[in-house]
């Protein structure tokens, strides 16, 4: 296993409606995609949601990972949606100049501009503008002016291999989970080896935007796309997330070409296995690192004469063994089984996987599930193992 959280430093919606090109809404708890209706016109003007993850919480993730590869996803989670087009598309690419986050608010009267928008990017007091058109190092901004919306509305790179995608239906669940790794290894090798463009860019965060030909086309809404943003009361903060296979197997004998370990418990029905969680203290401080083992065995072990306990030998699932982490309260997956990122490990003292507990929300209940393969078939094992983590 391994996943492994950060939550954002800082996140905003900035809007081309014309009464709201200037106003900042850095502490709103929604971010929203929307189309809005203009107030003396019939065009319907875009907005875009900026969003920025911290290069020292960066910086921790990959020096667990030291050399080892990583796949990386920006996850976003739906509030209120209202009048959606069957089909949506968001693009997400880094923003190439820093922006400042603000303290306003959508509803503010008077409305609060001492953070970025659509025309600026650290308010108007200070007044430095986005840059528009293209310039330099691939790097883009603004929005085709053939469109009627004022110029503005960030600065990011568009070239191949600095954008990601999600496309869903509004049947589908609307959380998003975009694939973002390759802009990430761009960010890391600027912090660590200081790579230049396009090799490595520097962490401005990334810019979540609809495709041009939506923006451009004013004509109609696709709808409103919200989701908590960081400031946000519930248990759904942004999050980037990032994910490893630490997974080692040692000390054990394998039988086949895959890495079946061949043990006793590997091909007993599941109803005849006692799963229980081993050194589970039940409650960890947001910063610990915690490493749960699983004691396996037969129920009702075959009766033989030795010096030791039966119930003592160690008994191992096969390598196709894996966790997942669920909120005890909402049963929201945290972590979902994954055939590759939460493989347990094993060796010579049984089954065992690491949990990064400041990823998960401090003072939260969750529970702990884990699923094999064997000569039986696939099984969940939910038998209420719960901790808490606490601040």
């Amino acid at each position: 296993m391994a996943y492994y959280f950060i939550f954002p430093e800082k996140d905003t919606t900035i809007y081309s409606h014309p009464n709201r090109e200037t106003i900042n809404t850095g502490h709103d708890e929604i971010i929203e995609l929307v189309k809005e209706k203009g107030s003396t016109n019939q065009k319907f003007y875009p907005s875009r949601i900026l969003i920025h993850f911290s290069d020292e919480n960066i910086m921790n993730v990959i020096n667990i990972l030291g050399d080892g590869s990583f796949t990386s996803s920006l996850q976003l989670f739906s509030a209120e949606h209202q009048n959606l087009n069957i089909n949506q598309n968001i693009e997400v690419y880094p923003l190439s100049s820093s922006w400042l986050e603000g303290t306003g608010r959508y509803h503010n009267l008077p409305t609060s501009s001492n953070g970025c928008s659509w025309i600026y990017k650290d308010g108007n007091v200070k007044g430095n503008k986005w840059t528009t058109g293209s310039f330099g190092q691939g790097s883009t901004g603004s929005i085709d002016p053939s469109s009627g919306i004022t110029p503005g509305g960030g600065e990011w790179y568009d070239e191949t291999g600095f954008i990601a995608t999600q496309s869903f239906s509004n049947a589908n669940s609307l959380d998003l989970d975009i694939d973002v790794t390759t802009i990430v290894q761009k960010f890391s090798a600027s912090i660590f080896e200081s790579q230049v463009y396009p090799q490595g860019i520097p962490n401005n965060g990334f810019i979540l935007k609809y495709p041009k030909s939506n923006e451009i086309f004013t004509s109609g809404s696709t709808g409103d796309l919200q989701y908590f943003s960081r400031d946000t009361h519930t248990i759904y903060p942004p999050k980037l997330a990032f994910k490893w296979d630490d997974s080692t197997h040692s000390n054990l004998t394998y039988v086949d070409g895959v890495g079946n370990i061949f043990t006793t418990t590997a091909n007993t029905s599941p109803e005849k296995l006692n799963v229980s969680l081993f050194n589970n203290k039940g409650e960890y401080n947001q910063n610990e690192v915690a490493t749960f083992r699983l004691h396996i065995r037969e129920k009702y072990p075959i009766r033989s004469f030795t010096s030791s306990s039966n119930y003592l030998n160690v008994g191992h699932f096969k390598t196709s063994s894996y966790y997942s982490i669920r909120d005890a309260h909402t049963e929201e997956v945290i972590i979902p089984f994954d055939d590759y990122n939460t493989k347990l490990s094993s060796n010579s003292e049984g089954m065992f996987f690491k949990l990064y507990m400041n990823g998960l929300q401090p003072e939260r209940h969750y529970r702990i599930l884990f699923k094999t393969t064997n000569n039986f078939g696939t099984v969940v094992f939910d038998n209420n193992y719960h901790f808490k983590v606490v601040r």
